[in-house]
């Protein structure tokens, strides 16, 4: 028997283009001769679809799919994901269609509730096994999480089921497939079954699925791997009811996974909204330099246009290592002094600033200049601006508000600024397009003579770390200062993240790459005045 597994990009909402790829996969399984085609989790809808799920007329045009679905599955049968209605409850359902007729339908049991998962609030959870039989095998099907648990894969092999199909809707994080390789061989063990795992590919908002469907024999030996971050319909052969030995396709290492998730999920976000390209600030520094080289990566350098803004602070070296870099990748390039504009903010606020020293507010001036400029320039030509401040700085609020924070999509958002430097070595070892005087230099944002990061901030392997720890891990401080951590870094260092929660709250979205990010994962109150240092006193 021959399966075909759909690892298609599914785009949320697009109710008639998911359904037209579906269709395009049934086409192209039936001259494969395959038996049968799988489909990613919520695949007509898209995942995670949201709110829409509370419009009647979305489920209209669900519905409406359905049927035309079941119009092309003349000699074939289609495992479709889409939300379904029944009884005044809503579920996360799959369908099983053969010769135009469904034969039965599946109710995901195992709801997530976590992270970025909010399903409790749009779900019922099914209770019942869906086992189906085809040439002589039986097949049970199961969605997503519902194999990271031991119910729904339990009530599978209960019913009889021989093979396991699942759906998925898997969001990429560092070190995931691992993770789902683990998980499965748990659930296999548990119950004895071989199982195909299709998962979904493409960029939503924040989240990336990275694809990299597989099969596992009842063994829990890997018998085909398909890629990561790549769309495409992929064929398991089962002897019957073992997949037989087929492509692995090599695992990607952390930095590939991670560098490729990035320009997936910059792609997707500037293609599936419709703008013509992007525009973004380029510093000089190492962030908006790796930002650029996703950008091109991501959408070609005829859909992006560098803006170099300087200051009497920019440092002569921060216009070269520009210039060469844009030659060097040949995409659109402007500078725009900034001096004259900030010079005569710097007039209309003398009287208010009298008497008052240089200080942080003179700096974000100059952000905030740079911000209005690239807005401008975005409205005229309709680019989306991508901003490009790293994690580390969005944690403690290293970042001005309508400066450097002004724009759509935040690339580096969930990127730490240890990472950042590993992805831009990693980026030139593929070809040297970053300048190697941008990834030597100490970072700075060039707001006042001599400025250097660590002016104002730890050195960034211990910043980072306790950002991850607290962020992450949700480590209290005494954690982190038993761990080793000098006991001032941290305790300034978690002041200045729960300083700044207003700060992320408005701050563009961007491509999730950790297992907690700022946004959906981590839904801290901004009003909060919970105090993780008061056991410390």
């Amino acid at each position: 028997m021959k399966i075909a597994l759909a690892q298609f990009n599914a785009c949320v909402g697009d109710i008639a283009g998911n359904t037209a790829k579906i269709i395009d996969a049934l086409t192209e399984a039936k001259l494969e001769r395959a038996d049968m085609v799988l489909t990613p989790e919520l695949a007509l809808s898209g995942y995670p679809p949201e709110d829409l799920l509370f419009r009647e007329d979305f489920h209209l045009q669900i519905d409406a799919a359905l049927v035309e679905l079941k119009c092309a599955t003349k000699g074939i049968t289609l495992v479709v994901g889409h939300p379904a209605e029944a009884d005044g409850h809503l579920y996360n359902a799959a369908s099983v269609i053969r010769d135009g007729k469904v034969i039965a339908t599946y109710r995901k049991q195992s709801l997530p509730n976590h992270t970025v998962f909010d399903e409790v609030r749009y779900f019922t959870a099914g209770t019942d096994a869906c086992v189906f039989e085809q040439g002589g095998v039986k097949f049970g099907v199961n969605i997503c999480a519902d194999v990271w648990h031991d119910a729904a894969p339990y009530c599978a092999a209960d019913a009889g089921a021989e093979v396991l199909l699942v759906l998925n809707a898997s969001p990429f994080h560092i070190d995931k497939l691992s993770e789902r390789h683990a998980v499965v061989r748990e659930r296999i063990a548990e119950n004895n079954f071989a199982v195909l795992y299709c998962n979904l590919v493409g960029g939503q908002d924040e989240l990336v699925f990275d694809g990299g469907s597989f099969a596992m024999d009842a063994n829990g030996k890997l018998t085909q791997q398909c890629p990561a971050m790549v769309e495409d319909v992929y064929y398991v052969m089962l002897d019957g009811v073992s997949p037989t030995a087929s492509t692995i396709a090599p695992e990607l290492s952390m930095h590939a996974s991670v560098y490729q998730a990035l320009v997936l999920g910059l792609r997707d976000y500037v293609r599936k909204n419709g703008f013509p390209g992007v525009l973004l600030g380029l510093s000089g520094g190492i962030d908006s330099a790796l930002t650029l080289a996703i950008a091109v990566d991501a959408l070609g350098v005829d859909k992006i246009h560098a803006v170099m803004m300087p200051s009497e602070f920019t440092a002569d070296i921060s216009v070269t290592d520009s210039r060469e870099m844009v030659a060097g990748l040949g995409v659109e390039y402007s500078e725009l002094a900034i001096n004259p504009v900030y010079q005569q903010f710097l007039e209309s606020l003398k009287a208010s600033f009298a008497g008052k020293p240089f200080d942080l507010t003179e700096e974000n001036l100059q952000a905030r200049v740079r911000g209005t400029l690239l807005m401008a320039l975005s409205n005229k030509f309709g680019k989306l601006v991508i901003t490009t401040g790293n994690k580390s700085e969005m944690a403690v609020g290293y970042a001005t508000l309508y400066g450097d924070m002004a724009g759509g999509f935040a690339v580096l958002r969930d990127v730490p600024k240890t990472l950042v430097y590993q992805l831009s070595e990693y980026r030139n070892q593929i070809s040297p397009i970053i300048p190697q005087r941008i990834i030597d230099r100490p970072p700075s944002a060039e707001l006042r003579p001599d400025q250097t990061d660590q002016d104002s901030l730890p050195e960034y392997a211990i910043l980072d770390t306790i950002i991850e720890r607290y962020v992450e891990q949700d480590d209290s401080i005494a954690d982190m200062i038993a761990a080793g951590l000098d006991a001032n870094d941290v305790i300034r260092v978690v002041r200045m993240i729960d300083r700044s929660e207003y700060k992320r709250r408005q701050a563009a979205v961007g491509t999730r790459i950790t297992s907690r990010a700022f946004g959906k994962d981590r839904r801290y109150p901004i009003t909060n005045r919970f105090n993780p240092d008061r056991m410390m006193k």
